[in-house]
């Protein structure tokens, strides 16, 4: 097999929902990761094999196969094919994972990767009726997130919703509201002291015509007792919270992968070698824990262990999930996870989050000088999905 390394990796800053970037459509953000990627690197994209794109929705402005409609406004030439995959929360590092097949077995050498999704954007839908006139009402659903027009024939315990299935992986795991604070606090902080620290200066591209220069949902100022003040969500006496969960956002990310063919002619020294992939399934009820086996599959096929990893980027979609994955890893140091902050502070944009995931653990090994690396993260309706990188 051909070794598959990552080349470049950026994304914009992530907004909230109804905030900066309300206003720009997801096919646009999309293009634009792929046009600074072009001006970062200096390849023309008419070298460009393949362009893979995740998003989860993909049921308003990213339909119609968002990676080729990204390629075309980004002013690529129409040679350049185009797919769009979709595996929920995992969109885009399934899409990294494909396009790494893709120049491990030899049927590309550079690939474009990434993911969107404009949760404020996500349209209302409306199922079309059987017949024309229909006499009983009908029901818009949104689609900026979860369970829609559920198939009936699906096991109802299945099919709660993403903060109560949340609220059952803590009862089983034992993950107190303290502990969900406490994670969601060192989240804010630890993303705030990275951006101040300018770790992310070299891969947060700026989105133009819209002043947001740091991810909008970071809360420097937040503290132990505000987040202890906050009413749960999914129930009365529950411990899962707005406070504790990652928000609603709108964002782009983008990879460069490539051979060492493709690295050469670009003369670029790659971030990292992807080294280990991982897909697992688990019940959709606790879809929270989906990370657990699919992070030990990845590291199996790399060849190392817990103890050999110098970052992990772990995404936090609800502290009670993250917590309940680190606890299934206790060869794992947590203080090498998350370390320049995650998800519940930096926001997630589903169809994005893959590809931040990697681009920042790649950043993150650099800056250690190198190492091995863990990406990670879980997937509605019960999967996991992890990468392993040598940097």
């Amino acid at each position: 097999m051909t070794e598959v390394f990552l080349l470049d990796g950026l994304r914009t800053p992530f907004g909230r929902h109804g905030g900066a970037l309300s206003g720009v459509r997801p096919d646009d953000l999309a293009a634009l990761v792929l046009r600074s990627l072009t001006e970062r690197t200096g390849f023309d994209p008419g070298e460009v094999d393949e362009v893979v794109f995740g998003a989860a929705n993909q049921s308003g402005e990213d339909n119609r196969n968002v990676a080729r409609m990204a390629a075309l406004l980004a002013g690529w030439p129409t040679s350049v094919p185009g797919t769009t995959v979709n595996r929920l929360c995992g969109s885009s590092l399934d899409a990294a994972m494909h396009a790494s097949r893709m120049i491990a077995v030899g049927d590309a050498s550079l690939v474009a990767v990434g993911g969107v999704e404009s949760m404020s954007r996500a349209p209302w839908v409306l199922p079309k009726p059987t017949k024309g006139f229909p006499a009983a009402d009908a029901t818009l659903h949104s689609t900026t997130l979860g369970w829609r027009m559920v198939n009936p024939a699906m096991p109802r315990q299945w099919t709660v919703s993403l903060g109560e299935s949340t609220e059952i992986l803590a009862e089983r795991s034992e993950v107190d509201r303290a502990s969900q604070d406490e994670f969601a606090l060192r989240s804010h902080r630890l993303a705030a002291a990275a951006w101040d620290a300018g770790h992310y200066d070299d891969h947060v591209v700026p989105v133009p015509g819209v002043e947001l220069a740091r991810d909008e949902s970071i809360r420097a100022d937040t503290t132990a007792a505000k987040l202890a003040g906050l009413k749960p969500v999914f129930r009365p006496q529950g411990t899962v919270t707005a406070g504790n969960s990652s928000p609603l956002n709108d964002g782009a990310s983008a990879l460069l992968l490539g051979d060492e063919a493709a690295a050469r002619r670009l003369g670029v020294t790659p971030l990292a070698r992807i080294a280990g992939r991982g897909a697992a399934g688990v019940d959709p009820d606790v879809f929270g824990l989906g990370p657990v086996r699919a992070a030990e599959i990845a590291l199996r096929r790399a060849g190392i262990g817990w103890s050999d990893l110098t970052a992990v980027e772990l995404n936090e979609a609800f502290a009670a999930q993250a917590l309940a994955c680190l606890r299934a890893w206790p060869e794992l140091d947590p203080e090498i996870v998350n370390a320049d902050g995650g998800a519940i502070a930096l926001g997630h944009p589903l169809g994005a989050s893959g590809g931040r995931l990697l681009a920042q653990l790649a950043y993150r090994l650099r800056r250690a000088g190198g190492g091995w690396g863990l990406a990670t993260l879980c997937i509605g309706v019960g999967q996991g999905l992890a990468v392993v990188l040598q940097a």
